[in-house]
């Protein structure tokens, strides 16, 4: 005989209830599709929740939709400019600098002078010369100042051209016959973490480091603005395979307990929980080969609490709001 699922009345004073109240005020770890939960097998029930009781735990929804997927690897590295792109300069005369016409980090363009010097020739007074940008970026370093003595080949500034920029990440033995030349990536950065720069792999590093056994991977990407600077951290997500049509829902929906993979789908007023399979992932969507049909309506937000209900059965809706707890000797009547 198959088991009967029951549903019982959850109401302000339901232990249930309180479990999920107490799990809100603890900070959850963040895990990917959600986190590793550890549960039993006994048989549940759907999550039924008023409005009310649905605002109080912030539950959102996503839709269960067809979109164009990628299953990536995920690297970190940092930003650097290009060698080629940077220009070290310097005067071909000894003499002293007399006057500067630039600071550190203001752009520049080819041909734009720089510093004039006094040269150390008989002359009433002496013969100047200025020095000029070879090229148009950023004055990355100014490494004179008024006054000072120089000779020739002195560096004198340091200009870079950032237009375009690499991102140098590490990739290690297991994972490196999955990169090729020409393969498309995503990077994203701490500095702007909703922006997403594309990028190609540009080079694969030709030896393996015997110590961490990762190679090196440069990825070449535009900076039109200027945002990405040297140094900053960044994570590229190299796009192995593609599908131009895969039945997807956000990353956040997903849940993990005990090996399955599960969502909470809305039906009316209801939560049931839906055991998925699962195909490619990226870093914001996973696809779906099992266990939803697009326009399904999966929650993204408070389904860890919705999670906790079940354990317990669920809930049946009585049109009351889940109150916060109160502290002891504070304790509010349920409206009448």
């Amino acid at each position: 005989m198959m088991p009967i699922c029951r549903t019982r009345r959850l109401d302000w004073r339901s232990p249930a209830l309180g479990i999920v109240m107490t799990l809100m005020a603890i900070p959850q770890p963040v895990f990917a599709h959600g986190g590793e939960i550890e549960v039993g097998d006994s048989v549940k029930g759907p999550v039924s929740l008023s409005a009310a009781q649905a605002t109080a735990i912030g539950l959102t929804l996503g839709t269960a939709d067809f979109r164009p997927l990628a299953e990536v690897l995920t690297l970190n590295g940092e930003i650097q400019l290009l060698v080629e792109r940077q220009a070290q300069v310097s005067a071909r005369i000894s003499g002293q600098v007399t006057a500067l016409y630039v600071q550190l980090g203001e752009p520049v363009k080819a041909g734009e002078r720089l510093a004039r010097i006094q040269a150390r020739l008989v002359g009433d007074p002496p013969p100047s010369v200025d020095v000029s940008s070879p090229k148009g970026g950023i004055v990355d370093a100014v490494n004179v100042s008024v006054g000072q003595s120089i000779e020739p080949a002195s560096p004198l500034f340091q200009i870079s051209d950032r237009s375009q920029v690499n991102m140098v990440a590490r990739v290690y033995e297991e994972d490196l016959g999955k990169i090729r030349l020409g393969q498309e990536a995503r990077i994203r950065t701490l500095s702007y973490p909703e922006k997403i720069f594309t990028a190609k792999v540009t080079l694969i590093g030709p030896t393996l480091d015997p110590a961490s056994r990762t190679a090196v991977v440069w990825f070449r990407l535009a900076n039109p603005d200027g945002l990405l600077k040297p140094n900053l951290f960044a994570k590229a997500a190299v796009v192995l395979k593609h599908n131009a049509a895969a039945l997807a829902v956000a990353n956040s929906g997903i849940l993990e307990a005990n090996g399955e993979k599960f969502v909470f789908v809305k039906q009316a007023d209801q939560y049931n929980r839906v055991d998925i399979a699962t195909g490619l992932s990226d870093d914001e969507y996973t696809e779906v080969t099992d266990g939803v049909v697009p326009g399904d309506e999966v929650v993204l937000q408070g389904n860890r609490e919705l999670y906790t209900l079940w354990l317990t059965g669920g809930g049946k809706r009585d049109g009351a709001a889940a109150a916060p707890a109160q502290p002891a000797g504070n304790a509010q009547k349920p409206p009448k």
